[in-house]
């Protein structure tokens, strides 16, 4: 099933397609049980693009560089 999301970080819309039964779908959305409770075949991936538009390309690429940082932080010294 082809899912379309907005980005909480980019706000860049994309779509995916996910082995995602629609009545989960509508049951998540609904807010009638939580994700993993209505799609607990999923992988964590394919739960985050369906809660809030993230691809694990862009989650990787918006903290990367703050990530750095912090490896390579030497305690102020």
């Amino acid at each position: 099933m082809d899912v379309t999301r907005k980005s909480v970080l980019t706000g860049k819309t994309r779509t995916r397609t996910i082995t995602v039964k629609p009545r989960d779908l509508a049951l998540y959305e609904t807010g009638a049980v939580s994700i993993t409770d209505a799609m607990p075949y999923l992988n964590s991936q394919d739960r985050d693009f369906i809660m809030v538009g993230i691809t694990d390309k862009e989650l990787k690429d918006a903290f990367s560089s703050e990530l750095q940082a912090i490896v390579n932080d030497k305690f102020g010294g």
